[in-house]
């Protein structure tokens, strides 16, 4: 209709139930809806009334968190690799009266000392990761973002705890493997940031069950490649333990477990096409197939030339990215919460390629 010569749009007829979102309106706002289309909640409860933090900025700051957590194994790694484990012999002061290395602790007590000092900054941009999400409308998010930055401390325990036994092998293991755990919980903040709620499953039952079980034997592979790490060279420390198992015997088990690994990945792939499975889950399992053959290569090769120290290290890498590669996989087989087609949304690892 005309008002005063300015034409006043009608307003919409309510319907019983949004377009884009399965709430019902009950008072609420269309721009609810539009908000829960492009990945945000309506503001309601201890938010209402305050401009929440927008998708876009959960999932920048939920990158850096991952960043965080990948950046921090391969630092870890380089102190052990130095023979720097020990070079803060105490925790959680580096010496006895004293935070900071002394200079009788030379080179490797700034080294891990400079190690300690980045799990400040992991804290940081857990802390941030947690703030954010807490302030926008993404309220599934909240238990990645809480178990993400409680990763942080425990991991800092577990560290003092590795130290104050001397390196002793397995908590040396249990501390890599922890942080596994906190890429993959990274990882699929990040993903599920990206998209609006998660929807129902793309693929077949059996398909995500092979998908489970890949993610099983990834966990198996890391599992013995610490306890590989853990009964050959490179401990961290020449004083260091051993776990006293035979090197070739737990490298040639790893290696079977990698093999089956590689199988089951193939295997699913080959599905997927032949089933012309969505194009999402084809790519997840397409690029971890990638990275574990890039990972295989690279641990042949570092086990031929008795383990250089730059080989080993790039090892560990890849293992974050297998980590966040599988992760990416089984967020993979569930659609966003929305209409859009599956195939719409934009593919994170793809196009950060």
């Amino acid at each position: 209709m005309h008002l005063s010569g300015v034409w006043v749009a009608p307003s919409p007829a309510p319907t019983d139930r949004c377009v884009r979102c399965p709430l019902q309106h009950r008072g609420r706002r269309r721009a609810s809806c539009r908000r829960y289309a492009v990945g945000e909640r309506p503001v309601t409860g201890t938010y209402a009334g305050r401009v929440p933090v927008s998708s876009a900025v959960v999932s920048r700051v939920a990158l850096a968190n991952l960043v965080a957590n990948g950046l921090i194994v391969v630092t870890g790694g380089a102190v052990r690799l130095t023979g720097s484990g020990l070079g803060c012999p105490t925790w959680p002061e580096c010496t006895d009266g004293s935070i900071r290395p002394t200079a009788e602790l030379a080179g490797h007590g700034l080294i891990e000392f400079g190690n300690r000092l980045l799990t400040f900054v992991v804290a940081a941009v857990a802390i941030a990761t947690v703030v954010v999400v807490w302030r926008s409308a993404r309220r599934e998010l909240r238990k990645w973002a809480v178990g993400s930055f409680l990763g942080i401390p425990a991991q800092a325990l577990l560290g003092g705890v590795t130290v104050l036994t001397g390196l002793n092998p397995w908590t040396v293991a249990a501390h890599f493997l922890v942080s596994m755990v906190l890429v993959a919980v990274a990882t699929t903040l990040w993903l599920r940031s990206r998209e609006p709620g998660v929807g129902q499953l793309l693929v077949r039952r059996p398909f995500a069950l092979l998908v489970a079980g890949i993610a099983v034997a990834v966990a198996a592979v890391q599992v013995l490649g610490t306890v590989v790490t853990g009964s050959g060279p490179h401990s961290g420390d020449p004083e260091a333990g051993r776990t006293g198992l035979d090197p070739e015997l737990m490298s040639q088990l790893h290696a079977d477990v990698v093999f089956l690994l590689i199988g089951l990945t193939v295997a699913l792939l080959v599905a997927l096409y032949a089933t012309d499975s969505p194009g999402r889950v084809r790519r997840a399992a397409r690029d971890l197939l990638v990275v574990q053959l890039a990972q295989g290569v690279i641990g042949y090769v570092q086990y031929f030339t008795d383990l250089p120290v730059v080989l080993v290290l790039l090892h560990m890498a890849g293992a974050v990215l297998i980590t966040a590669y599988t992760a990416r996989l089984v967020w993979s087989v569930r659609g966003p919460a929305s209409e859009v087609p599956v195939d719409a949304p934009a593919d994170a690892f793809a196009s950060a390629r």
